[in-house]
């Protein structure tokens, strides 16, 4: 006898109102801090154009057969990602597990820097960019940056702020807060980057600065750098599509049943893209003009979000403005994002403790508070404390990024394309459209090439540093 599902009616439950809504919320979702400054970073560092062929051919294979894997099993299930593992196969129920810890692990110290940003928008708006470009602090030089992150009340208040935010989006529900808010951000995205990526190309000397971004630069380019190319590539995946942290399962979830599932993916994917390459189009010929064409200012981490990108944009025509053009849109990228990591937190809590969404809520902000103050207070007072080598952010980072996700990745393949087989998938994929046009490419990654990338991105940070 088939069991009686626990999934709670959609009235309770709540879900996306269209399509459009749907996509909008997932390509936002998936729209964060890895696009605007990892997506570039990753793209200068790695020849260019080559990262960009590269990730686009991982985009339409590796991300898509992820992403409609996990869309389907949300919608199909129509639970949270604990019970929607669990409804799959008993057997790979601590999957849910592991998919509802990553984005709570996530969420607090992405609001951390989330409030970081959140002071750099206020700083630039209120004309004071030259200040966090050049003045300095201390006997030993300190940055703005640095100086703003080793004292913790001000970090403390821009967290607080910045996670009151999320929570009051959260709490009006799937259709009143997230697709009404993605509805009108994501445009307001797209005007933005468009905008200041259209602007930083008028800048004397960005044409150069594009052609390298743009252009395969195969000179010196060995095997090992084409290897770490691939897998640079294929970790910048999960960052750009928001996978395995469990957020395509919950909005997947609130999918109607009628929307073609196959073509949403697409357009998430394509909108997704083209934030992340327009990102490049902003970062990497400014910095190379800034730089005179020394691509090492290009690094990875916080400095170049707060420390080189502040220069660069003191030493454009109209700085203040177009850096605090920037800074609204990195705040509103990151909202998009951390919205959908506590949505999918919260959509845990209700389900498991059958609490409403308010009292939830409180629930996931109090643990993100918690968590949180320890990425805050590691910075400052804290900072001689070390796990694992690495302050509190690094190594929640590490913990969720390298080792849970692949992990999670790699046995959802197996789940998928061994146990309760493709066609769990492929059915539902049907529910909306008259063919699965991807059906026999999505068969090859999910049961070959995926659970192979997924342990090379696993293994990978254990052998180098990408």
């Amino acid at each position: 006898m088939k069991e009686k599902s626990n999934t709670q009616s959609p009235e309770k439950r709540g879900g996306f109102g269209s399509k459009i809504g749907f996509i909008l919320a997932a390509a936002g979702s998936a729209v964060g801090l890895g696009n605007i400054w990892r997506f570039p970073y990753l793209a200068a560092k790695y020849g260019g154009g080559i990262f960009l062929l590269i990730y686009l051919i991982f985009a339409v294979t590796f991300g898509f057969t992820l992403m409609i894997t996990e869309i389907a099993i949300g919608r199909k299930t129509g639970k949270s990602v604990i019970g929607a593992y669990k409804d799959v196969n008993k057997h790979f129920a601590p999957l849910g597990w592991i998919a509802a810890a990553v984005p709570a692990l996530i969420l607090p110290y992405y609001c951390v820097i989330g409030g970081w940003v959140m002071k750099y928008m206020v700083e630039f708006v209120s004309v004071h960019g030259h200040r966090i470009a050049t003045e300095t602090y201390g006997d030993s030089n300190l940055s703005f940056f640095e100086n703003f992150i080793s004292h913790p009340l001000q970090p403390t208040i821009f967290f607080v702020i910045y996670v009151i935010v999320n929570a009051s989006v959260v709490m009006l529900g799937v259709q009143k807060g997230i697709e009404t808010l993605s509805k009108f951000l994501m445009p307001v995205l797209l005007i933005l980057i468009f905008g200041i990526s259209i602007y930083t190309l008028t800048l004397d000397g960005a044409l150069e600065g594009l052609k390298y971004y743009v252009l395969p630069n195969f000179k010196n380019f060995t095997f090992e750098q084409l290897l770490k190319t691939i897998v640079g590539a294929m970790g910048q995946l999960f960052y750009s599509m928001s996978l395995a942290m469990g957020i395509m399962i919950t909005y997947g979830s609130y999918m109607r049943k009628e929307d073609a599932l196959e073509h949403s993916v697409r357009q998430i994917e394509v909108f997704d893209t083209f934030v992340a390459f327009l990102a490049g189009l902003i970062i990497v010929p400014s910095v190379f003009v800034f730089s005179g064409g020394k691509t090492d200012q290009l690094n990875a981490g916080p400095s170049l979000m707060f420390k080189t990108l502040p220069a660069v944009f003191d030493s454009m025509p109209a700085g203040d403005i177009i850096g605090g053009a920037f800074f609204i849109l990195v705040t509103l990228a990151a909202l998009t994002s951390s919205i959908s990591l506590m949505e999918t937190v919260t959509a845990v809590v209700m389900e498991k403790f059958r609490l409403n969404r308010v009292a939830s809520c409180f629930v996931v902000i109090g643990i993100t508070l918690v968590l949180g103050m320890l990425s805050v207070l590691g910075y400052s007072s804290w900072s001689e404390v070390k796990l694992l080598g690495m302050q509190f952010l690094d190594f929640f980072d590490f913990i969720t990024n390298n080792v849970m996700m692949p992990i999670l990745a790699f046995f959802t393949c197996i789940l998928i394309g061994y146990v309760a087989k493709t066609s769990y998938i492929e059915d539902e994929v049907l529910y909306g459209q008259d063919r699965f046009s991807a059906k026999h490419l999505f068969r090859i990654m999910i049961k070959f090439v995926c659970p192979v990338c997924m342990i090379i991105i696993l293994l990978t940070p254990f052998i180098t540093t990408i």
